[in-house]
């Protein structure tokens, strides 16, 4: 809880803004997909077995789904990421950053 002298800071400038990135990086896996992908192109397989545990239908689910939103692409039988997926490299980042000082 926010101490009451500590400045109280808008994090999210227009209303949805943050239910926007949730609807791509909510959904479990998702966050992890984009890890791989930024280490460049990879194939379904490649994909499937860098993510421990995802099964072959949830991994095809969260692929279409961020195809769909325009977070990445399938070209040449390899996902990659658009630039608009690229844009949500920093909030990764910053997600492993916070799971770094408080592991579960």
């Amino acid at each position: 809880m926010a101490s009451i002298t500590q400045k109280i800071i808008d994090i999210e400038p227009v209303e949805g803004c943050i239910a926007s990135a949730m609807r791509v990086l909510g959904r479990k896996w998702s966050a992890l997909i984009l890890r791989d992908l930024h280490r460049g192109p990879k194939r379904f397989c490649e994909l499937e077995h860098s993510i421990e545990h995802i099964t072959p239908r949830v991994l095809s689910q969260r692929l279409i789904d961020l195809e769909s939103q325009n977070i990445i692409k399938l070209e040449a039988g390899s996902y990659e990421l658009t630039s608009k997926g690229y844009d949500l490299i920093p909030t990764l980042v910053q997600m492993a950053s916070w799971g770094n000082k408080y592991p579960s």
